[in-house]
């Protein structure tokens, strides 16, 4: 019979208390975990021509490299489960049973994981189509029916970035003239204390002349388009054309909410029978007018085969002057 009094007898939760467990990661997932089918679809990809890169060969010293099945196989997984920073994706390796099984014991840090994706931009654009045409053969994908949309994206360029065509070349001007007066500060002392830190100040001097010079690679084509847009508009003055330093393909659009930014317009197309993307195009157009012809290109660049039927809210400019729907191409 229990007593009012006395005090009750629980077992509470001991956290401090240090433990050691026994066990593999394999049994830690399920055989039928997205984690495993996408490994099984990375070991049978060519990846030849990232090892082809791996300086660490044979018996001669030098740190081993990661895997690229396992770099790959984790931003393939990171894809399917939203996540697309790297310091994210290095978290989740550290707490997350199929991250850590992908892992499988070797260690990643959100500068390899970014460094990868950053460096083999076009190799893994191959892969892509390695995917696609396997998928094609074995009719997972039919082409039958497509569909083409396009979306804005906002560029990380600031509105205070764009500048005309002769701040450029000033700018230009006092970047060049800033790395000469560190170059000569580098030569006159080798040996001072802070040669890193100058070292550095130059690196951040040469980006940015870089950049300038970048923005100024695409005035001319944008100052040709400005004068086509006067031609047509029949104004005689039109606002003279400015480019970002810090990200020069970038082109001031309007958004879904009305307003102006400097964005991208990214068009995808997608298989309509299996949902599967097809083909990707990333344009500085503010239209969506020029994007079908090269949105189908490279559909069949990546999957080998012409669309059947194309759904497109892109808009010719035939459909523009007349009132015929938009719709099925």
């Amino acid at each position: 019979m229990k007593s009012p009094s006395s005090k009750a007898r629980v077992v509470s939760a001991q956290r401090s208390q240090v433990e050691l467990r026994s066990f593999d990661l394999d049994s830690t997932l399920a055989e039928d975990h997205t984690a495993r089918a996408i490994w099984a679809v990375v070991e049978r990809l060519d990846l030849s021509a990232f090892y082809a890169e791996i300086n660490a060969r044979g018996e001669h010293p030098g740190r081993p490299a990661i895997d690229p099945k396992i770099l790959l196989a984790l931003w393939l997984y990171a894809t399917t489960d939203g996540v697309g920073s790297g310091r994210e994706l290095d978290r989740l390796c550290g707490c997350h049973d199929a991250y850590r099984w992908i892992c499988g014991g070797v260690s990643v840090n959100y500068h390899s994981l970014n460094d990868f994706r950053v460096e083999h931009g076009e190799k893994l654009d191959n892969l892509l189509g390695q995917v696609l045409a396997a998928m094609t053969h074995q009719g997972l994908v039919t082409l039958e029916r497509v569909a083409q949309d396009g979306m804005r994206v906002r560029a990380d360029a600031g509105a205070a970035s764009f500048r005309r065509e002769a701040t450029l070349r000033d700018h230009q001007r006092l970047a060049r003239e800033h790395i000469e007066h560190l170059r000569r500060e580098l030569d006159a002392d080798p040996t001072s204390h802070d040669r890193a830190r100058r070292a550095a100040r130059e690196r951040v001097a040469r980006q940015r002349s870089e950049a300038i010079e970048r923005a100024l690679g695409e005035m001319p084509a944008l100052a040709e388009k400005k004068r086509r847009s006067r031609a047509r508009s029949g104004k005689k003055k039109v606002s003279e054309a400015r480019v970002s330093t810090t990200d020069p393909e970038a082109r001031v659009m309007k958004m879904p909410d009305g307003g102006f930014r400097p964005a991208y317009n990214v068009q995808l197309v997608t298989d309509v029978g299996s949902r599967v993307i097809v083909g990707a195009l990333v344009t500085n157009e503010g239209t969506d007018s020029r994007s079908l012809v090269p949105g189908l290109d490279d559909v069949l660049r990546r999957a080998g085969g012409v669309p059947g039927t194309i759904s497109s809210t892109v808009a010719s400019p035939r459909t523009k002057r007349s009132p015929r729907p938009r719709g099925e191409a």
